[in-house]
């Protein structure tokens, strides 16, 4: 039976960061057959580190708290 993903718009865009890092891993010839999960894993935990950065360096619209007159 397959399993169907159901990924919130914050997770899909740290997935495509951490796609993207693997790949330059890849290209770089650093993924040695059999390390490909410990590359992942590694490409993953960097592309939160990224977006955890970027969110506290960015405060966005819905993050400011709207005052009424």
């Amino acid at each position: 039976m397959a399993k169907h993903l159901k990924l919130q718009n914050s997770e899909s865009v740290v997935i495509a960061a951490a796609a993207q890092i693997y790949a330059a891993y890849i290209s770089a010839g650093r993924v040695s057959e059999g390390e490909e999960q410990q590359w992942m894993t590694r490409s993953i935990k960097e592309a939160i580190k990224i977006a955890s950065a970027t969110d506290n360096a960015i405060v966005s619209d819905d993050e400011v708290e709207q005052t009424e007159f």
